[in-house]
């Protein structure tokens, strides 16, 4: 039987990417589902044999998961902004005013989904996508050079020195704390108006707060342009370079990911100092993340192709068509099924039950994808962001 699939699809679709989008906002609705979109509660009454069971379903999926799954999101939406632009450049058309006005669409669309589930990243994405445009100026070293700077969290570097020099005994709690505090006031509620006002007026500033203390502003920027760059090199077009390219990438960023995790679980052996502390396990935090991520990305890669493995990663690819329409749907799912407005099952489901959920919403997702892309070029909010994208042209 013969284990490849040697022969690349010959349509311009790259299949691989849809699969890879879909499978990492898979991963990204099991960690919202356990997470119980973004409101951290822990049932009381569980029967004692599931609070175990619970903290291995969390550690093994935030292990497997968190930080990647976004990171892949962000890789990829770097590569959609070359695809689309080195389309209208074949047409003689200049894609960055408009790629500017489609980001603010967006942005609104972000709005839109942060009324439900205040965690939301298209808002995160509008804005910091913009770096993209004078990213697209550059030539692919000078690129590569920014990315990587991005990547090197050169925010967080900097707080390690100015704490090197002013070292402190106590620092102050994230300022992001505070408002994660009050969420309890607005999602056991069972209003729904009062948990949308809560999600714009206290939700939107604790995640902007949040993104900036956990470093992902930078890194987020570092992927978009690199995501980028991997369209500009065909990396993601299935042929023997791209392969030999990922098989490198999957070595490499296997052997750097142990010594870069064991490193990030022990950062204080750097230092003692809290202000030299937070930021140093931030740093390798991102670094251990993105290792493990390209681990993720390469190893998906190279799998799509093996006819063992293909059937099942493509099973994702409807998912990850109409991706932002999903990202959309499991806010309003998920803050119904979890908040107090609706079934209130933050109280009831522990990470165990609360993962079954996630499946089973992921499942129904992909099966109404599919139905939806049998029927249709794109998904409902894609197809409303396409035309007003190009409104006017």
């Amino acid at each position: 039987m013969e284990s490849k699939i040697l022969t690349p699809d010959q349509s311009n679709r790259l299949h691989v990417v849809d699969a890879l989008r879909g499978f990492a906002l898979a991963a990204i609705a099991l960690l919202h589902n356990i997470e119980h979109f973004d409101f951290y509660y822990l049932p009381e009454n569980l029967p004692a044999w599931m609070p175990p069971v619970d903290k291995v379903v969390w550690d093994s999926l935030f292990f497997l998961f968190a930080g990647k799954s976004y990171s892949i999101f962000a890789l990829l939406f770097g590569l959609t902004f070359f695809i689309q632009s080195d389309n209208q450049a074949r047409k003689g058309k200049d894609f960055k005013g408009r790629f500017a006005w489609r980001l603010l669409l967006l942005f609104g669309f972000g709005l839109l989904n942060s009324m439900f589930y205040q965690g939301d990243i298209l808002e995160t994405y509008a804005v910091i996508g913009l770096v993209l445009i004078p990213a697209s100026l550059l030539n692919n070293r000078a690129a590569f050079w920014l990315a990587l700077f991005f990547l090197l969290q050169p925010i967080e570097w900097y707080q390690v020195f100015q704490a090197w020099q002013h070292p402190v005994e106590k620092l102050e709690d994230p300022a992001s704390w505070a408002y994660f505090g009050k969420m309890t006031s607005y999602i056991t509620g069972d209003s729904f108006v009062e948990t949308v006002k809560g999600n714009i007026t206290n939700g939107r500033p604790a995640v902007a707060l949040w993104t900036w203390e956990s470093g992902r502003i930078t890194q987020t920027a570092g992927l978009f342009i690199l995501g980028m760059l991997a369209g500009r090199k065909s990396l993601f077009r299935i042929s023997p370079q791209s392969n030999q390219f990922w098989k490198k990438v999957l070595a490499i960023s296997a052997i750097a990911f142990l010594p870069l995790f064991y490193i990030s679980q022990h950062a204080q052996w750097f230092s003692s100092q809290p202000g030299v502390l937070r930021p140093l396990q931030t740093i390798l935090s991102v670094w251990s993340n993105m290792a493990f991520t390209l681990v993720l990305v390469s190893g998906f890669f190279l799998l799509f192709q093996n006819a063992v493995f293909h059937k099942a990663l493509n099973t994702f690819s409807p998912l990850g068509r109409m991706s932002m329409s999903n990202y959309v749907i499991q806010s309003v799912l998920g803050s119904f099924i979890y908040y107090g407005y609706g079934l209130g099952m933050y109280a009831k489901a522990g990470s165990t039950y609360a993962l079954l959920i996630g499946i089973t919403l992921i499942s129904f997702q992909i099966l109404f994808s599919r139905w939806w892309m049998q029927r249709h070029k794109q998904g409902p909010l894609e197809t409303l962001w396409h035309r007003a994208t190009w409104i006017g042209a």
